[in-house]
């Protein structure tokens, strides 16, 4: 009897040590759950993000806690889950969050540069707009030089052509002036000659006296 009292104090002894292990490693697994969650709550960067995911990982830690025995390990499993899903949701939003971010300022890098390559087409068609302006500024005073050069040439040759028919006139004055003096020397020739030719009977008397003697 004795012995049997024994036995079956050693049993109870060890089923209250088993339990007392179970108790022990269920705390273990619901700080390092808890802690675990914790951690993703307080997390700058994280934090902020899957709160219903979190929510929910919080409540399978406390069905954890409330679990008998023997559904322990499928809800150890379920907050164990839970919590990795908090987590991965936590991550997936803030990836999602910063790539927003990054497309957003891809977007602006896009837009500034749009507006820069904008900028410098405006600025090509000012530059290639003067260029023409003044293209088409040299164009109408060579023009306009070209035209006084024109009439200067049309003006020389008119004073050409002028000089020219001055030059044939007084030509022709002196060529006259010459056929007049000729013909006033030739008329004074041929005055003297008569002359001459009067003057010869007048002389022919004396002669012939003397030839009588």
């Amino acid at each position: 009897m004795k012995r049997s009292i024994n036995i079956l104090a050693a049993m109870v002894l060890a089923l209250a040590t088993l339990g007392s292990a179970h108790a022990k490693q269920d705390d273990i697994d619901i700080t390092r759950l808890n802690g675990s969650l914790n951690q993703l709550a307080t997390d700058p960067s994280l934090g902020v993000y899957a709160q219903a995911e979190q929510a929910r990982a919080r409540d399978a830690i406390n069905r954890l806690a409330q679990a008998s025995s023997r559904e322990r390990p499928h809800a150890l499993y379920l907050a164990e889950r839970r919590v990795d899903l908090a987590k991965t949701a936590a991550q997936l939003q803030d990836a999602q969050v910063k790539l927003a971010q990054l497309d957003r300022e891809h977007d602006q890098i896009l837009l500034d540069n749009s507006r820069r390559d904008a900028e410098m087409a405006r600025r090509e068609l000012e530059r290639q707009r003067l260029q023409y302006q003044l293209a088409q500024e040299e164009t109408a005073r060579l023009q306009a030089q070209g035209q006084e050069y024109s009439q200067a040439a049309d003006q020389a040759r008119a004073e050409a052509e002028q000089a020219k028919k001055l030059a044939a006139a007084q030509s022709k004055v002196a060529r006259a002036a010459k056929r007049q003096a000729e013909l006033a020397a030739q008329a004074a020739k041929a005055m003297r000659k008569q002359m001459e030719s009067a003057d010869e009977p007048a002389k022919a008397p004396p002669q012939a006296s003397k030839q009588h003697r």
